[in-house]
């Protein structure tokens, strides 16, 4: 019985990080790509940074999920990396959080946006690591 238990608890370890890498796919590659191609620049930066900041929370949720089911499956590597993942994701909104600047400090918003892409991509390689790990139940 625990054995099925552990089974199906990888498997939506699996699906809820599945879910999370092609949501994080969507908002760092695929809907730019179409923003900065029928928008004008500052419209497509704008609704960019809006996006990576609404989609942070969700992502970082399923693969907080995905973290607690792979600790149900015993799978400490992929637990581990998936709750690293769903930090990283977090982390966006920390990024984009709109916020009181320090007198005299110039924040660019083009600069906040290519830095919170790079973090969705790059823990969405984690995230990957991660349902790798988790296939293979480590």
């Amino acid at each position: 019985m625990l054995q099925g238990l552990s089974t199906t608890a990888t498997h939506l370890g699996l699906l809820f990080g599945a879910m999370a890498i092609g949501a994080s796919w969507v908002a760092a590659i695929a809907s730019p790509n179409c923003s900065f191609d029928k928008l004008d620049g500052s419209r497509a930066d704008r609704h960019v940074r809006e996006l990576l900041l609404q989609t942070s929370t969700p992502i970082a949720g399923m693969m907080l999920a995905s973290g607690a089911f792979y600790l149900l499956a015993t799978s400490w590597a992929a637990a581990i990396t998936a709750l690293l993942a769903a930090f990283g994701f977090f982390s966006n909104r920390w990024m984009l959080a709109p916020g009181k600047k320090a007198k005299g400090v110039r924040t660019s918003r083009k600069d906040q946006r290519a830095v919170s892409v790079s973090f969705s991509l790059m823990f969405a390689l984690v995230a990957i690591v991660s349902a790798v790990l988790g296939m293979v139940r480590i």
